[in-house]
């Protein structure tokens, strides 16, 4: 029996919570519901077969925390825990079986400690003992880091032969915690592979819906929504999911006529809930989307589309020709490219291009080293550049988004080579229109080789429109006559193979005087003949002229309105280089820690460290958070610009002058809830408010209120954070507050945490709810600021 057939001709049907069935049964606060498997699998048998019962198809195993890390200091192992668990799901007779993996609970890097091959060999541990225990699917769930994701779904690929479904979860903004768009998600995942995408838990049905466009729009494989009973609410002390089975049932029938293939439940569900789908549901015929196909590249929260409008790809990261860039990458210096990068965006590049061959490097060491690094600095797509396979395919795993690939040729060599990476990592790729008899002198000649290299990359799996074709600049200076081809190649390719075009611009120039004007006409030339995405140096003040100038004619630019913008910008600043300021409140925006520490070294010899912090930091943090309040910033530019300050506080604390700065007056205490072990969140928090000068005592998680009183009495602390993640463990958040008002009622309390709301926290008695670490620098301001001059 197969459930890839069954979705071609009806709607599948996941079952609900396991947590809030577990609740009911007795669950306790910080218990691990995955112990359940092996002491109480009569309790889970249980909840299994009224998920069956009520008309589920697909039962996942109740392995959501099964990893190694979340099972640290519990005496069952990672394949004794699945291991029953599947037994118990087939004892249910569940028609289909799906293995259940969460997210790890840590963060990865940059952000975290977690490095992406130790999140893999997690990852890998749980998909080999569920093969082992034969199981239908993968469902890889609740991941709202893009990151971790590919490393969940690259485990699953390389370690067993299953479907995967991969969902990740959104918050009201639209976006992930860390800043994935729905856009981006669709394109990472079908691109790395899954056979099911779509999005589970943290909202209630009709939030959900409102995110159902990009997934239905470009998603070519089903689409998977399991929603949560709404936002909870604490009504008399008890956790409540507002959303009723009936109401759920509604929105599921209307999800499934906009074209979701499969439906469950996700936090506060109930066989109820999923009773409710079934009646509503019960063997429709999935409706037939319409798929619009896209040439994109992405990052991990971004996604630039290679539509109709001119796309620029930078061009500078590269070292042929700059000695300044050969002695950086010679020497290691590589904050010299994270610079270039910087300066690149700025200017107006939508795609980096990143090439760092060198003789004399190990490509395969540095590769995948400085995107990584660029990707900390700059949230634009990168085009992953070299000639060495080994080093591209280390690149392009680590890459986190959808990369270019740049470049394969026509040489079945080469085909051979790159395709399969391709096709693996889900890259977009630059197709150089040249074989093993070299580059054609004719546009007809380049044209069949496009056709070539497309019929094989299909051939592949790859689809068409990951397919970038570049028909090959020759100099003018050495080949003029057929300068001309290369422009009817280029229309050539977009009107025959209905593909994209790319072409590196300055190759036109080489060897003849006044380079920049021959670039610049070329430039307009092949803009003219359909050229989607130039390669050029966009800190050329002429290229980025005729750039900005095609994009008004060709109607892309819509009322001129950033032509306007951009030239009367450049007017009143007399065309000044603004973008090489090295003013370190831009640096510490930008995230730049090494630029950063250098400032603070030579500041430090005219002004003194507290100076320093209150003329620099602090406002740099300020405009940081602002732009991030206003959706213009995520968490990860959030916590790069807080490290980048950490690192300028580290030299002031080591030149000995800690005496000269001025800690804000009063301590804070931060701590995850009894039975709570996740401090994701709390840790962020820390990073942002010592950033801010305020000191902060961290007792960690799983943390007694007998234990936090304590501290804040015998330190007098005036203000406490209270972070809580799972709905259980609110309870202890509640009976926190109420042990620290009685025994120190001087002090503040704000929570925060992923089921907070402020109702919620209203109503376990907190003075403050921090919907984020932002919110808890505001918070703490108040709090220490005085009453006549408060900080609202």
């Amino acid at each position: 029996m197969n459930a890839f057939k069954e979705i071609e001709n009806k709607i599948l049907i996941f079952d609900g919570a396991m947590g809030t069935m577990l609740q009911q049964e007795g669950l306790g606060a910080g218990e691990l519901p995955e112990v359940y498997n092996i002491e109480h699998p009569e309790i889970i048998q249980k909840i299994h077969e009224s998920y069956i019962k009520a008309g589920a198809q697909i039962i996942t195993t109740n392995t959501f925390q099964a990893s190694e890390l979340k099972l640290e200091h519990c005496s069952y192992s990672v394949e004794q825990i699945i291991e029953a668990a599947v037994k118990i799901a087939r004892k249910a007779k569940a028609p289909f079986v799906a293995l259940d993996i969460g997210p790890l609970g840590k963060m990865m890097k940059p952000l975290g400690e977690l490095s992406f091959e130790e999140a893999y060999q997690f990852f890998k541990r749980q998909v080999e003992a569920g093969t082992k225990a034969g199981v239908d699917f993968i469902l890889l769930e609740t991941f709202s880091d893009l990151y971790e994701a590919k490393a969940a779904i690259l485990a699953a690929k390389e370690n067993s032969n299953l479907p995967i479904f991969c969902t990740m979860t959104f918050q009201q903004d639209g976006r992930t915690f860390l800043g994935t768009n729905p856009l981006t998600a669709v394109s990472v995942l079908q691109g790395l592979g899954v056979d099911v995408l779509g999005m589970n838990c943290s909202l209630g049905p009709e939030e959900m819906i409102s995110f159902l466009p990009d997934f239905l729009r470009y998603a070519k494989v089903p689409v998977m929504v399991q929603s949560n009973a709404g936002l909870p609410q604490m009504e008399k002390g008890q956790t409540l999911f507002p959303v009723t089975p009936k109401t759920f049932g509604h929105y599921a029938e209307k999800m499934a006529k906009l074209g979701v293939q499969i439906l469950g439940g996700c936090c506060g569900t109930t066989p109820e809930h999923i009773y409710q789908i079934k009646q509503r549901i019960g063997n429709r015929t999935p409706i037939s989307r319409k798929v619009e196909r896209m040439t994109c590249a992405c990052s991990s929260n971004q996604t630039v589309i290679l539509d109709d409008k001119t796309t620029v790809i930078g061009e500078r990261i590269n070292p042929t020709g700059k000695k300044r860039l050969k002695e950086a990458l010679r020497n290691h210096q590589f904050d010299i490219l994270l610079k270039e990068a910087i300066y690149q965006v700025n200017a107006g590049a939508q795609i980096l291009d990143v090439n760092v061959g060198l003789p004399e490097i190990d490509e395969k060491e540095i590769l995948p080293k400085i995107t990584c690094d660029i990707q900390e600095v700059v949230d634009v797509p990168l085009q992953i550049d070299s000639a060495d396979i080994k080093a591209l395919e280390a690149t392009v795993r680590v890459y986190n988004g959808k990369p270019i690939i740049n470049s394969v040729n026509g040489k079945e060599e080469s085909m051979k080579a790159v395709f399969p990476i391709a096709k693996k990592y889900g890259a977009a790729l630059i197709c150089l229109t040249l074989d093993e008899n070299g580059i054609p002198k004719t546009a007809q000649g380049r044209l069949q080789i496009a056709e070539k290299m497309m019929k094989r990359a299909i051939e592949y799996g790859i689809p068409k429109e990951d397919l970038i074709v570049d028909c090959l600049v020759m100099t003018a200076s050495a080949q003029q006559s057929i300068v001309k081809e290369t422009l009817k190649a280029v229309n050539l390719v977009k009107t025959k193979l209905g593909v994209k075009t790319t072409l590196g611009i300055s190759n036109i120039s080489f060897g003849l005087p006044n380079r920049e004007l021959l670039n610049q006409t070329f430039l307009a030339a092949a803009l003219g003949s359909g050229l989607d995405a130039p390669i050029l140096d966009p800190l050329s003040q002429q290229m980025m002229d005729t750039i900005h100038s095609f994009r008004v004619l060709n109607n892309e630019d819509r009322e001129a309105q950033k032509y306007i913008t951009t030239y009367q910008t450049l007017s009143k600043e007399g065309e000044k280089e603004k973008n090489h300021s090295k003013d370190i409140q831009t640096l510490i925006v930008n995230g730049m820690k090494v630029e950063v520490e250098r400032e603070v070294e030579e500041l430090l010899k005219k002004k003194d460290g507290e100076k320093i912090i209150q003329e620099f930091f602090i406002p740099a943090l300020d405009k940081v958070g602002k732009k991030y309040e206003l959706g213009e910033f995520f968490l990860p530019q959030l916590l790069r610009s807080a490290e980048a300050v950490k690192q300028g506080l580290d030299v002031i604390k080591a030149r000995s002058i800690k005496e000269t700065i001025k800690e804000r007056e009063g301590k804070i205490l931060l701590a995850t809830v009894k039975g709570d072990i996740h401090d994701i969140g709390k840790n962020i928090a820390k990073m942002l408010l010592e950033n801010y000068g305020f000191t902060v005592i961290d007792m960690g998680k799983d943390v007694e209120p007998k234990a936090i009183v304590e501290r804040v009495k015998k330190e007098k602390i005036e203000l406490v954070g209270l972070s809580a993640l799972m709905t259980t463990t609110v309870k202890n958040m509640e009976r926190t507050i109420q042990a620290l008002k009685k025994e120190a009622p001087y002090c503040k309390v704000m929570v925060g945490g992923a089921v907070l709301t402020l109702e919620y926290a209203k109503m376990v008695g907190a003075d403050y709810y921090a919907a984020d670490g932002q919110a808890g620098i505001r918070i703490a301001k108040e709090v220490f600021t005085p009453l006549n001059s408060k900080v609202n």
